[in-house]
């Protein structure tokens, strides 16, 4: 073997050695940020979760908001991503204690009951006003605060994770003024749900109003943290 072809060999052995220590260390990047996803969201692999789907109060019949269907699909991706299955219950037949399994609680309190319990129970410090008519109608109240809707151009949802007394599995609610709000809750925690754990902890309680700008034009995409309101609204 003259230098060339030993400098050729020496070459692609150096290449496919890289190669593949590079594919071992992105493996496992990406199974150590998928347990911190599993963990963070309480969806170890085969293990089953709560989807809870809320009443469209505009509809004739029951049905779900388009943006709240939506909201329902990017959680199914999601929960698919970290290996769980989905058990999706209506609103007003889901009869299971909080902690039992990871819950996906998706509406406010007027199109969901569950959502209503969780308020009431968990959240004591926050008020939603319930009525339909007047610049009070939807408005969420914590923290001394009252913010009120201006529709399709500034409106408010809020994003919890939340433990109950001895709950081994967390709840996520998205709590929020119309369905696109609610969808914007669920597209802000997938796309942010590693900054939250390392703020939060992974399984950290929190809960957090969210403002949806302009959605007549942006849809569920223009999202701002107004405050973390945690301690306000697990004030009893």
């Amino acid at each position: 073997m003259n230098d060339d072809v030993r400098n050729i060999v020496l070459g692609l052995a150096a290449s496919g050695i890289s190669a593949a220590a590079g594919w071992f260390v992105r493996t496992l990047l990406w199974r150590r940020q998928l347990r911190r996803k599993q963990a963070f969201f309480g969806l170890p692999s085969g293990s089953e979760c709560l989807l809870v789907v809320n009443q469209d109060p505009g509809a004739s019949g029951w049905g779900v908001a388009r943006h709240d269907a939506f909201a329902l699909l990017e959680l199914s991706a999601l929960i698919k991503e970290c290996g769980a299955h989905t058990d999706i219950v209506v609103h007003d037949a889901a009869r299971q204690g909080i902690g039992v399994r990871t819950e996906f609680c998706v509406g406010g309190p007027v199109s969901n009951r569950r959502t209503e319990a969780h308020l009431r129970s968990l959240l004591p410090g926050v008020g939603v006003n319930s009525g339909n008519g007047g610049p009070d109608g939807g408005a969420i109240t914590v923290g001394g605060e009252t913010y009120r809707m201006d529709k399709g151009t500034a409106e408010y949802v809020l994003l919890a994770r939340l433990t109950g007394p001895g709950g081994s599995r967390p709840v996520f609610l998205a709590s929020g003024q119309r369905s696109v709000t609610n969808q914007a809750a669920i597209r802000y925690l997938a796309r942010n749900h590693a900054g939250l754990a390392r703020r939060h902890g992974i399984d950290g309680t929190f809960c957090l109003l969210l403002k949806v700008v302009n959605s007549d034009a942006y849809g569920p995409d223009m999202v701002e943290l107004v405050a973390d309101v945690t301690e306000a609204a697990t004030a009893g």
